[in-house]
Order: C-alpha cells, then sequence, then structure tokens
C-alpha cells in the first residue's frame, strides 16, 4: 500500500506511480476499505520500491470542530460500528474499564476526543529506537513509550471504550508549518473518529492541526494497513521517505533516496 487514497486522487498533479527495480508484473485491486493495493512477485537479491507524486494541497491545517457531537451508539450509521470493535492492536478488552476512569467525567463529543489525545500526547513517551511491530494499545499504556502508531492505537482503542467510532490511518504528514530545521520525514500514523456525522482527523502523536497531510489507507489498526506485508523471508535494508513543497523547498533528491 504505497498509492494514495482514493479520497486525495483527485489531488493529483503527478500520478505516483509504483516502480520496482528489477522491474516485475503488478497486480491492483481494492481492498475491503477501499484502499489500492498492488501485490507482485518479487525476486532473489535485492528488489526497490518506489513513488514519487505531486500533490495540491490546501495549504491549511486539519479542520476542526470543538462543537462536533458524539452520537448514541444506537444512532451511529452501520458502516461505523465496525470501528467500535477490538482489533489486533486496540485492545480495547484490557482498556475499557480505564478509559471510563480516566474519561467518564469529560463532555461528551469534540472535548471527549481531545481529552484522549492530551492524555495520549502527555502519557507516551516518543521514541524511534522503541519500535515495536506486536505493541499493542494496553502495552503502550503500560509502558508509556512507542511511534505514531503506538499513539494512534491507545487513542482509538480509548474512543472505541468510550463508544466514539475511531480508525486509523498511515500516509504522508510534511513538516510544513513547523519550525526547521525539520526531523528526516517518514511515513505517520494518526486516526479518524466519528462525531457530528463526520470522520474529522485527529492526531495524538502531534496534538495538534498539521498541514499537508495526504492520506494512503485507512482501517481498523495498523494489521489492516500495512506498508508492505511479504510471504517469505526478507529484510529491509534502505527506507527513505520525503515530503517537500515544490514553490518553496530546493528539491534535489539524493541518488539513493528512490531506494
Amino acid at each position: 500500500m504505497l498509492n494514495v487514497h482514493y479520497s486525495r486522487f483527485g489531488d493529483l498533479e503527478r500520478a505516483d506511480y509504483l516502480v520496482t527495480h528489477p522491474s516485475v508484473p503488478l497486480e491492483s485491486y481494492r481492498d475491503g476499505f477501499g484502499n489500492w493495493c498492488t501485490r507482485m512477485v518479487a525476486p532473489a537479491g535485492d528488489f526497490i520500491l518506489s513513488t514519487d507524486g505531486i500533490f495540491r494541497d490546501t495549504g491549511l491545517p486539519d479542520p476542526t470542530a470543538t462543537e462536533a457531537a458524539q452520537h448514541a451508539v444506537e444512532d451511529l450509521p452501520f458502516e461505523t460500528l465496525v470501528y467500535l470493535l477490538g482489533s489486533r492492536y486496540c485492545d480495547t478488552d484490557l482498556l475499557s474499564e480505564e478509559a471510563w476512569r480516566l474519561f467518564e467525567n469529560t463532555p461528551s463529543g469534540w472535548a471527549r476526543v481531545q481529552a484522549i489525545c492530551d492524555f495520549v500526547h502527555s502519557s507516551v513517551s516518543f521514541d524511534y529506537m522503541q519500535a515495536s511491530a506486536t505493541r499493542t494499545a494496553s502495552e503502550t499504556l503500560s509502558g508509556r513509550q512507542g511511534v505514531c502508531r503506538d499513539f494512534a492505537h491507545l487513542a482509538i482503542a480509548f474512543c472505541r471504550c468510550m463508544n466514539i467510532p475511531a480508525r486509523y490511518c498511515t500516509g504522508y504528514l510534511s513538516e510544513f508549518g513547523q519550525p526547521k530545521p525539520y526531523p528526516p520525514d517518514d511515513f505517520a500514523a494518526w486516526m479518524e473518529v466519528f462525531l457530528g456525522s463526520r470522520w474529522w482527523v485527529f492526531d495524538p502523536r502531534n496534538n495538534s492541526p498539521r498541514m499537508g497531510r495526504i492520506l494512503i489507507a485507512r482501517g481498523r489498526d495498523a494489521a489492516d494497513v500495512p506498508l508492505t506485508q511479504t510471504f517469505g523471508a526478507s529484510t529491509l535494508t534502505q527506507f527513505n521517505v520525503w515530503t517537500w513543497d515544490v514553490q518553496d523547498d530546493a528539491i534535489d533528491v539524493p541518488p539513493d533516496a528512490r531506494n
């Protein structure tokens, strides 16, 4: 899953084609969540995947609506109910009691989701060196450390415990509007919650509206939207992500940045 989500397809100025080296046949399809996926058989030896596109963006931060209300469960649209359930990394069964202890007395709706994000943002320490492919939301709470996906999983699990549909998102997140020097770019994880009859972006890792957020995929949690899923032995030897402003940044892609 390395192509932009269909909801941003209309913003493409230059298509983000998936390219492989060596070249192999590609098959594409949409998964059960509507994400665009590509599958291939990788040959033995070094194998490079790359994609590069140009997107139009409003330049505005994530929208907010502090008046957005929480729906009673019986009033939720059917398609949102799956995002109330526990999932691989969002173990709501282990977190429900703590969620209600922490957030039962917060105002419902937007304020409650923001309280959840505030708690996760202040209680979990961000550390790239502590990344784990198997860490669940309850383990993030107990260990108090992780990366952006762990922040998202914990906040999603808390929202679901409080009867607020929440889904996991992965994509590009620029540093536009942030103070320089910028840290190295990476893929990012955030969440969307259903309030006031629509989905809204919340980002417990950064905990503030951001510019230049480009969605790749949505699902229940990271298990539904792996950027790469391999069947057989493989070793990631190099990984580069970049998000630049074509108008303001001097774009000089190093030769190895496309690997």
